[in-house]
């Protein structure tokens, strides 16, 4: 039996009617339909389960969706476009990726490599989101230090593009001046300063300080506040409850 997540999930994918599971107050169509004569894009094809790959294969083969709960078929015309970063081929040998859904899928194959092999192309993606995060965020004279497009560079991005993306907006978030510096990203191989400069500050001072701004920034949306943190809802929820906020 499929777990409620998974259905959820199917049901953005291929649509549902009215009472096929629990919240499902109204007949929605899915993903599939909505791109009818058109293009869909699936993301991190490599972490569907081995029925639902099992079901996308039977939508691609008969070209047709069938919503939850019904059995009516609805024809459908798309062009797929599928990405990963996992090791699909690797996958098909350990049978935790369909061998028939990896050849329907692989008809034209492109191979991205990561950003820590194309660093020459991270200035220019950082300037590109700048600019998306500072009109979002409604801080338009926001710059990019120099110093920080050189430890951009230099940072391995095992997230890849996504990573750098996120960082951005974290820091466009955090900065309270005008410039964007070195301190103000936020990423895993950063080294710490030295004990002298923080023996009087307090980690959970500068985690209180960072929640309160991201929350400020985010209007209160604790979904929003809880991804830009990087922490799930629970846990933004503890943290609250700890200092107050």
């Amino acid at each position: 039996m499929a777990s409620l997540s998974e259905t959820l999930f199917e049901s953005e994918m291929f649509g549902h009617v009215k009472g096929a599971f629990t919240d499902a107050k109204e007949e929605r169509p899915g993903r599939f339909e909505v791109a009818n004569g058109g293009t869909l894009f699936l993301d991190e094809i490599g972490n569907l389960s081995l029925n639902l790959q099992a079901k996308l294969l039977q939508v691609i083969q008969n070209r047709e969706v069938t919503r939850v709960g019904s059995v009516k078929s609805i024809p459908i015309d798309i062009r797929l476009v599928c990405a990963t970063n996992k090791p699909i081929q690797k996958m098909v040998y350990e049978h935790t990726f369909r061998e028939d859904l990896f050849y329907r899928l692989n008809t034209i194959k492109i191979e991205i490599p990561p950003l820590r092999e194309r660093r020459e192309d991270i200035p220019g993606l950082a300037d590109f989101f700048l600019e998306e995060y500072t009109q979002k965020y409604e801080k338009p004279f926001l710059k990019l230090n120099s110093k920080v497009i050189k430890k951009l560079c230099s940072y391995t991005w095992p997230g890849n593009i996504r990573e750098l993306k996120h960082t951005i907006e974290k820091a466009v978030i955090l900065c309270d001046s005008h410039t964007i510096k070195p301190e103000d990203l936020y990423l895993d191989s950063q080294t710490m300063p030295a004990m002298k400069e923080i023996e009087s500050v307090k980690l959970s001072d500068v985690e209180k300080i960072a929640i309160s701004k991201v929350l400020d920034q985010c209007k209160g949306n604790y979904s929003h506040a809880s991804r830009l943190l990087d922490i799930s809802r629970t846990t933004l929820y503890a943290k609250l409850k700890k200092y107050g906020l």
